[in-house]
């Protein structure tokens, strides 16, 4: 039985209750490398065969420290290589039985900016306190939760399910059905994405839907269908108990 694992980046050194950090490549805080630790004990049970992140810093930083945790050495698959015969497409290619050609210490990666979080466009990088200011709280709330419309110049969450969702259904999928374990490491707005995808969330309800940095959401892939395992707890929650 295959295991699908999100997890959203720890926290970045532009921290995100000050800033919306978007497309802005920074890497992680102190804290943000803790969380990531603390995930990789997390998941001590389940052995990594698989493993994706965005194009951005803070999701492949968290990725290799969860990585050595399991004490595996991630091997990157530059997608655009092939072997000659057919122009370089990864889809030709049984890209997931990767680990069985490596080695169980040797993990395959790849970096995707389909996974990337959202572009924030005007917004990129400003302090939260002063877009509050100019465009006011609520519809701040209304960019950065709801489904559509985006923030000006930026993506919506229906842009970011536009690209995150198929590379989803082609690439990433396909390896959990072949029983493997994945782990996908990305960003709020993408993993609000892909849940929205496999949990059938209405546009709606989604508004509610959100990931602390460094917590994960596990699903087993059973009877064709992917079932959430862990309880939607954020890792402040659960220290807090």
């Amino acid at each position: 039985m295959g295991h699908l694992i999100l997890v959203r980046h720890g926290e970045p050194g532009l921290k995100p209750e000050d800033r919306l950090a978007g497309w802005v490549d920074v890497p992680l805080s102190r804290r943000g490398i803790e969380e990531a630790l603390e995930c990789a004990v997390e998941l001590e049970r389940l052995e990594l065969d698989l493993a994706f992140a965005s194009n951005l810093v803070r999701t492949q930083e968290t990725l290799f420290i969860i990585l050595s945790g399991q004490k595996k050495t991630g091997v990157i698959v530059h997608e655009g290589a092939g072997n000659g015969r057919d122009g370089g497409n990864p889809g030709k290619t049984d890209w997931y039985s990767y680990p069985e050609k490596l080695g169980k210490k040797l993990i395959p990666i790849y970096f995707t900016p389909s996974l990337n979080e959202r572009y924030y466009g005007k917004l990129q990088g400003r302090k939260k306190q002063k877009i509050e200011e100019k465009y006011g709280a609520e519809k701040l709330a209304s960019w950065r939760w709801n489904f559509e419309p985006g923030p000006p110049e930026g993506e919506s969450l229906k842009a970011v399910y536009g690209r995150a969702v198929p590379y989803f259904e082609e690439t990433i999928l396909p390896a959990v059905k072949a029983g493997k374990n994945v782990l996908v490491c990305a960003h709020q707005s993408s993993l609000r994405a892909l849940v929205k995808y496999i949990e059938g969330i209405s546009d709606e309800e989604i508004r509610e839907v959100r990931f602390s940095t460094g917590e994960l959401a596990i699903y087993s892939y059973s009877e064709g269908k992917l079932i959430r395992e862990n309880a939607e707890m954020s890792p402040e929650t659960k220290r807090n108990l």
